[in-house]
């Protein structure tokens, strides 16, 4: 039972550090803005690097996604 409710301290107190509510819209996309420099395809090598589960998937998922931009790429290069 112990065990449970640390767990849950543990999820409430990662949860609770968000922005205030009377932080504006304007403020809160400037912040993000300045905090998210990685593009959507560093942070997945990032992650497909580390040794967390699921890292294989997404280097999987990768992979499979670099192999088909290359092939419509030489689809789009034979038409021409």
């Amino acid at each position: 039972m112990s065990r449970i409710l640390i767990v849950a301290l543990v999820f409430a107190a990662a949860c609770g550090g968000g922005a205030s509510p009377a932080a504006t819209t304007k403020d809160s996309a400037a912040t993000v803005t300045k905090r998210d420099t990685l593009t959507r395809r560093q942070k997945d090598s990032v992650l497909a690097a580390s040794k967390v589960p699921g890292a294989a998937a997404v280097r999987a998922a990768m992979h499979a996604a670099d192999s088909t931009s290359a092939h419509i790429n030489a689809l789009d290069t034979v038409g021409q």
